[in-house]
């Protein structure tokens, strides 16, 4: 029986959306968060705060999991005065990061930051590809061609 698709695609383009400022540079979001015209006032619900997460893994992707270590997360959940919230996450100690994900989180639920919020997801992931473009160039830049040569005498 196949599905059937939703109407209302909002929490998957919001979970995207998150996807993509966790990736994002600090800066890029936080000059996002100073352009604004009229940045609405926000209170902090949960946080943000730092903690650890273990990172488990598996041996070649399908054997039994193992914890490999832990990582530091910040996260942060906020709400705006008209009443959205907003939660962020990232990788590493950066408090404020988290934050700044949280409001455009909660930004991109309002109708009339939608488009703003849009521009920015577009912007870090054009920032993301460029990056990754240098890093397989740097890396090509390095890169051994191995190969066997046939000896004539057999």
């Amino acid at each position: 029986m196949p599905i059937e698709p939703r109407a209302d695609d909002r929490p998957e383009r919001r979970k995207h959306g998150m996807e993509i400022l966790a990736k994002a540079d600090e800066t890029l979001l936080a000059d996002a968060w100073a352009t604004l015209q009229e940045a609405p006032e926000y209170q902090a619900v949960r946080g943000p705060e730092t903690g650890l997460v273990m990172i488990r893994g598996r041996i070649g992707g399908g054997g039994s999991p193992f914890n490999l270590g832990e990582a530091s997360v910040s996260r942060a959940t906020i709400r705006l005065e008209s009443g959205e919230i907003g939660h962020g996450h990232c990788l590493g100690l950066s408090r404020r990061k988290a934050e700044l994900i949280a409001l455009f989180d909660a930004l991109s639920q309002r109708p009339e930051y939608e488009a703003k919020v849009a521009a920015l997801l577009d912007t870090v992931t054009e920032a993301r590809a460029a990056e990754d473009l240098a890093n397989e160039e740097r890396t090509a830049a390095t890169r051994v061609e191995f190969f066997t040569m046939v000896r004539g005498d057999d």
